[in-house]
């Protein structure tokens, strides 16, 4: 039995796009009911467009505060009966009040080997680190920064000439295929 999703993004949208596809060809019995961005000038949400996908933007800057952009985005979740939401590059930490009110139905892409590297510049703080091996985590969103507990995760071997860039490219080709892996074991679950 598939999900009503929504992705939420903030920037370029490949796993949002990336998981639409497997909705679309049928590799998950999901349905992408709508992409949800608080950035107006995410790339993202041209893509999602182009897929026939519902888009909304909710701007973060337009409210007051955290608590009326969490409202207006609860409302429309929940117009729109999603059942599990997708963090797909969203960059904004949301509060302990929505993740306690979507408990369990908030999951998040991380690229990084978690608890490794949260928040932040993680290829560059890997890098820096000079790991061996690096990687991307699905989790549920808890009241913490990437600190939920991990659903999966996938290795990437870092090479001696590996560069801040060419670690996130090859970490992104794994995050793609973790995000639909764990979407379909959940599917099943």
């Amino acid at each position: 039995m598939g999900f009503n999703l929504a992705i939420l993004i903030s920037g370029r949208g490949s796993n949002m796009l990336n998981i639409v596809r497997a909705c679309k060809n049928g590799e998950l019995s999901s349905n992408v009911a709508t992409v949800i961005s608080n950035n107006p000038d995410s790339d993202g949400l041209q893509k999602a467009k182009r897929s026939m996908i519902d888009v909304k933007i909710i701007d973060h800057k337009k409210f007051k505060n955290s608590s009326d952009f969490e409202k207006s985005l609860s409302n429309y979740l929940e117009k729109k009966r999603v059942n599990l939401i997708c963090l797909a590059g969203f960059m904004k930490i949301l509060s302990e009040d929505f993740v306690k009110k979507w408990d369990k139905k908030i999951i998040n892409i991380h690229p990084s080997l978690l608890p490794a590297f949260k928040g932040l510049n993680p290829h560059k703080k890997a890098i820096e680190m000079k790991v061996k091996y690096s990687g991307c985590t699905v989790h549920f969103v808890d009241k913490d920064v990437d600190s939920g507990n991990i659903i999966d995760q996938d290795i990437v071997k870092v090479s001696k000439y590996d560069d801040e860039g060419s670690l996130q490219k090859k970490i992104l080709m794994k995050e793609h295929k973790l995000y639909i892996n764990v979407l379909k074991k959940m599917e099943i679950e």
